[in-house]
């Protein structure tokens, strides 16, 4: 017992001798770098003894009850830093996750509130006022909250991510329509026409989507149905599906199937891997990889489809780029590429019969998407294809498209 005085005593007189800062200093070691809180909190007791209005210390002392689960003591700090500052926006973006992370949302929404009227252009206290307001279920207010941030500062990945996910949640249905016209300066002499009619339902398991495409190629109509799918198979993977047939092989594959498998991965990168499948006189099987990158309000993506033969590979690659002006259906983008890609509507066609392992295209294209009210998205896109159809013989190929979604 002796010793142990003797200790503590020594070590009271360290603290005496180091500065306010000095022991918050070392708090944060103890806590972070230790994984020590109780060795923490002494010191930032101490600390405190020195120097009572260093709110900042109060609010690390609090962050740290809250830690260690000491929810009483946490409140406590906070409220005490509150009294000394109304709206303290460290101590309400504390205070709040604390009552949030506890589902008591209520009470984080009025600390929150309080901490915004003093600091309203708070990025912290806004992105966790929609996270409230989301468990709130008050999904009108949140995406207000968030696309007012996104307008201030559109490179808020976090509050863009957010916003598609209460999209998702207040709107089950989406109802989709798409026209394309793709015009040939030496291929073709007519005109190609291809028209889309789709409806998406948001499920428990991930998006589910039924599809009924139309095409007008050589003078000839045809149809194709197509189911999309996009379970969820955990925060780290999801899949997608998908499953075609046609009555007309000559205008649309007659069967076509498609399979990837997503992984949300560390640095807002996202990778996946997969394959797609065309049934028209032949049947062709195409693997795909892709990466992607979010980087402040782009987007970057980097794909490859790979075609086996008997001879050779087919290679083709693609580069497309988004800058988001707002939330996740507010962007313009652009791609370039090389090669026919089975996920291009309007060129899979192109795998019926064709070398493909011989002939090359280059390939450019624009895409512009724009969130009209909270229900209603309009899309553009135009493309022009440098594509060799046969050996040694060239076409331009020219398209666009308009689109418009209605979620209900």
């Amino acid at each position: 017992m002796l010793a142990v005085f003797f200790v503590s005593c020594g070590l009271f007189a360290q603290e005496q001798e180091y500065t306010t800062d000095e022991l918050y200093t070392q708090a944060r070691n103890a806590a972070f770098d230790e994984d020590d809180y109780p060795k923490a909190v002494k010191l930032l007791k101490a600390a405190l003894a020195k120097s009572p209005d260093y709110l900042e210390v109060r609010v690390f002392l609090g962050r740290i009850y809250t830690y260690s689960d000491s929810l009483p003591k946490a409140r406590m700090a906070f409220e005490e830093v509150l009294a000394k500052e109304k709206g303290h926006e460290d101590a309400s973006f504390a205070y709040g996750n604390l009552e949030y992370w506890n589902d008591n949302s209520e009470a984080a929404l009025k600390v929150v509130n309080n901490g915004l009227a003093v600091h309203p252009e708070s990025e912290n206290l806004g992105i966790l006022k929609a996270k409230v307001l989301k468990d709130l279920e008050n999904y009108e207010e949140a995406t207000a909250t968030l696309q007012k941030l996104l307008e201030k500062n559109p490179k808020l990945t976090q509050a863009r991510s957010m916003l598609s996910g209460i999209n998702s949640s207040t709107a089950k249905n989406e109802l989709g329509v798409n026209y394309e016209f793709v015009y040939f300066d030496e291929r073709f002499d007519d005109p190609w026409h291809l028209a889309a009619l789709d409806y998406t339902r948001q499920t428990k398991l991930g998006s589910m989507a039924a599809r009924v495409n139309f095409a007008n190629r050589f003078r000839t109509d045809a149809l194709q149905f197509e189911v999309d799918a996009y379970p969820r198979i955990s925060d780290l993977f999801y899949t997608y599906v998908n499953l075609g047939i046609s009555s007309d092989s000559g205008i649309f594959p007659q069967y076509r199937a498609g399979f990837s498998l997503f992984a949300n991965l560390p640095a807002s990168f996202e990778a996946d891997a997969g394959f797609r499948y065309l049934a028209f006189n032949e049947d062709t099987f195409i693997y795909t990889l892709g990466l992607g990158k979010y980087y402040k309000n782009y987007w970057f993506n980097f794909r490859t489809y790979l075609t086996p033969s008997d001879s050779a590979l087919s290679q083709s690659y693609a580069l497309t780029m988004r800058y988001y002006f707002g939330g996740a259906d507010d962007f313009i983008g652009a791609k370039i590429g090389t090669g026919i890609s089975p996920d291009d509507r309007a060129n899979s066609v192109l795998f019926d019969g064709a070398n493909i392992t011989r002939l090359r295209s280059n390939n450019v294209a624009l895409y512009y998407r724009k969130l009209l009210g909270s229900t209603h998205v309009l899309t553009a896109q135009t493309a022009l294809e440098d594509q060799e159809y046969a050996t040694d013989t060239r076409g331009l190929q020219f398209s666009i498209s308009v689109g418009f979604i209605k979620r209900f």
